[in-house]
């Protein structure tokens, strides 16, 4: 480990510390990099109440982040308020690096900075890590060309545009937000201890399984994700009603969001009845992913799924949708089977594959774990930040010293 002779100012931005891989990264990273030098603020905005949050996570760590009400998901009026407030943070405590997380803190941070150092030779360093993206897929055509747009603007201001992904990256250049060596590829890192410390698993999977009124012959199939249309919860409904297993399977959707009431209310899960289950958010997904015997995510896109890389490291099997950085998450055929998007008889054969064979999920399960333990670690991740802020400072000090 290599610290600063000083503490160096960090300010970290995001949207929103909703249930998700970048709330996660946001907090941890906050934390863990006090350890190499770097004394972060966290700005955080407000989730919408159906989004969930991960205040008992910055609650553990310590973390007390500064809250901007006026920062949230959608665009409007309170944004401008939320921008000078950035601005005044920025130009109050100018930090050495400003790093920004997903879309909406990526763009006012990263006006923020220009506000607040319109020089550039008094410029923090800046970056913006794309947890995935929103430029294509989520929003009408009108729109998500605005926003398009704005991330090709924003782009030489920001001195890395990391991403989480290959894929991430390759959607991104093509979409012409910039060339490809102005990326980074920077693989996102959890502390995965309580997924493969096993700690009383039989007991844990036991007493989830009680609570959630399933049998202990019965199969458990389940997906981890917000209740919003990219996650596409429908499919995963219709991948349920499609398979013949009967009372033997059980179905369990750990999450809420905007789409939980159409969701509940459609034929599939109608026609499901108590072979579906709905938890709502809960903390204790290494118990989920212990209690289930497969772990599925049915997206139309994703960055880094956080979802699939806890449940193999839990040593459970998954089945996924084929899009975005999935493949960055799971060796095809090994940790677990990958399907096309569309193909829900693909889908239902990967995974009743999957439930009829118990040596193959073993198999599985264990590959996976081995996969997601080498290469996204928390310590990893730390250790890759704090090396690429040193080389951005050392190269800003060196810009200066020329002038």
């Amino acid at each position: 480990m290599t610290t600063l002779a000083s503490p160096s100012r960090v300010t970290r931005i995001i949207a929103r510390l909703n249930v998700g891989g970048p709330a996660i990264q946001a907090v941890t990273l906050t934390h863990e990099l006090e350890a190499y030098g770097y004394a972060t603020r966290l700005i955080r905005g407000v989730e919408a109440p159906t989004e969930g949050n991960m205040d008992y996570l910055a609650d553990r760590y310590g973390v007390h982040p500064t809250l901007i009400p006026e920062l949230r998901r959608d665009p409007g009026p309170a944004d401008v308020v939320a921008l000078a407030r950035i601005v005044w943070l920025l130009w109050r405590d100018r930090p050495a690096v400003i790093h920004t997380h997903a879309a909406k803190a990526g763009t006012l941070g990263r006006v923020a900075a220009l506000i607040a150092f319109p020089l550039r030779r008094h410029r923090p360093v800046v970056i913006h890590t794309y947890h995935g993206h929103s430029l294509s897929g989520y929003f009408s055509g009108g729109t998500a060309a605005v926003y398009r747009l704005i991330e090709r603007l924003l782009a030489p201001a920001t001195d890395v545009l990391l991403a989480v992904s290959a894929e991430v990256r390759d959607d991104l250049v093509q979409l012409r937000v910039a060339p490809p060596q102005r990326f980074r590829v920077m693989a996102l890192g959890f502390d995965l201890e309580p997924f493969a410390g096993d700690r009383d698993r039989a007991g844990r999977r036991s007493a989830t399984r009680d609570a959630w009124g399933v049998g202990e012959h019965e199969m458990v199939v389940t997906l981890i994700a917000r209740l919003v249309p990219i996650k596409r919860v429908d499919r995963f409904l219709t991948v349920a009603r499609q398979m013949s297993a009967g009372d033997l399977v059980r179905f369990v959707i750990v999450g809420d969001g905007e789409l939980a009431a159409q969701l509940k209310a459609s034929p599939d899960a109608l026609a499901l009845g108590e072979r579906l289950i709905w938890t709502g958010f809960t903390r204790e997904i290494a118990d989920v992913c212990y209690a289930s015997d497969v772990v599925m995510l049915t997206s139309d896109n994703e960055g880094t799924p956080v979802s699939l890389i806890e449940a193999q490291a839990a040593a459970i099997p998954v089945v996924a949708t084929d899009v975005g950085g999935v493949r960055s998450v799971v060796v095809d055929g090994e940790g677990g089977i990958l399907a096309g998007r569309e193909d829900t008889e693909q889908i239902a054969l990967a995974l009743g594959r999957l439930l009829e064979d118990p040596p193959l999920r073993s198999r599985m399960g264990l590959a996976g774990r081995a996969h997601v333990t080498r290469h996204f670690t928390l310590e990893r991740l730390v250790a890759d930040h704090a090396a690429l802020y040193e080389e951005l400072l050392a190269r800003r000090r060196a810009e200066r010293q020329a002038r």
